[in-house]
Formats: structure tokens, sequence, C-alpha cells
């Protein structure tokens, strides 16, 4: 599924969101099941989120995935909201996912700060940060 936010210019792209609502099927903690996370995937605290947060982290389709070794993967601090996402036309390459359940909103991933400043995340500028309230009109309301 692919969630278009058109006036960011941004896509979000959630994979098999009907799969992970699915009443019959293993629910990962995420809106992503765990079987279509790949390796490399963030590491981090596992408890879950306390309360909303305001922005969520989104890919954008700049994402080159970084050849397999994606900057941004090392600095979240969740485990597994971050993770490898295999391109199936074009493999061995593929791109980095994120899942908005999973996210905290921390911006640790992101290579731009305040007044644009550089911080350590992804080198490409392939990660923006969106209101929680525009994610949600797409994919409906996220549990917290």
């Amino acid at each position: 599924m692919r969630i278009n936010l058109t006036d960011k210019g941004l896509t979000l792209k959630v994979e098999s969101l009907q799969m992970a609502n699915a009443p019959d099927v293993a629910k990962a903690p995420g809106m992503v099941p765990d079987e279509l996370k790949h390796e490399p995937r963030s590491k981090g605290i596992a408890t879950a989120r306390k309360k909303k947060p305001k922005e969520l982290a989104v890919i954008t389709e700049c994402c080159t995935g970084c050849a397999g070794s994606p900057a941004c993967v090392e600095y979240c601090p969740v485990e597994d909201c971050m993770f490898w996402v295999p391109d199936e036309d074009n493999p061995p390459f593929g791109r980095i996912q994120i899942d908005p359940i999973q996210c905290i909103g921390c911006k640790k991933c992101l290579s731009k700060g305040p007044d644009g400043c550089f911080l350590d995340g992804c080198p490409w500028d392939a990660i923006v940060m969106v209101d929680t309230a525009e994610v949600e009109k797409e994919v409906g309301p996220m549990a917290y």
C-alpha cells in the first residue's frame, strides 16, 4: 500500500497494511509484519512508546538504501522501526522503510536539523518529518 501525502510531495509506503490488520494473522508490534522486515534493522528500545508523537519520519523516493549499509538505521533508537526492503525488480538493491507505529519522532535519522545545521542521519536528505495527523488521514487512526 502506498500513502500519498500529496501536499508535501511525499509518498509513505506501508507494506501489507491489510495483512497487519487481519484478525487471523500473528501481529507484530508495529504496522508492518515482522516477516516483511529485512536486515539491516534498527536496534534499541523494544518497549511500546508511551505517547503519540507529533511528527513521524517518512522516507521519500530519494532513498537509495545506501548500498545495503544505511546510515539512518544506525541512529534510530527504536528496535525494528527502520528496516531494509529489497527491490524485487532490481536485486540486490533496496531501500529503507519506517514502521509508523514504531516511530517515536526523535529525528535522529535526519541529516539536517534546525537552521540547516548538519546532523548524522541520512546523507541523501531522503527522510522528512510529517505531522502525525497527515499520516493518519491516509492510513486511519493508529493505536498508541
